[in-house]
């Protein structure tokens, strides 16, 4: 046995993901779905081209008046 080798511990919270996953083997399919509903995207770069060119700068201090 090596000194550097630890005993095997796993949190408990490592233990209820497992026991979850063990429980329900389609969460990460499902897991994944959700995310490709919500944030995978088709990015339309001629639309980010428009707003990219019709942003206006804005002053370096905004509460500034004009005297």
């Amino acid at each position: 046995m090596s000194i550097f080798q630890r005993d095997s511990y796993t949190s408990e919270v490592t233990q209820f993901i497992e026991s979850l996953k063990a429980n329900k083997p389609t969460l990460e399919k499902e897991q994944r779905d959700g995310r490709a509903l919500l944030w995978d995207k088709q990015v339309n770069t001629e639309i980010q081209q428009d707003n990219a060119a019709g942003r206006v700068a804005q002053k370096p201090y905004p509460y500034q008046t004009n005297a």
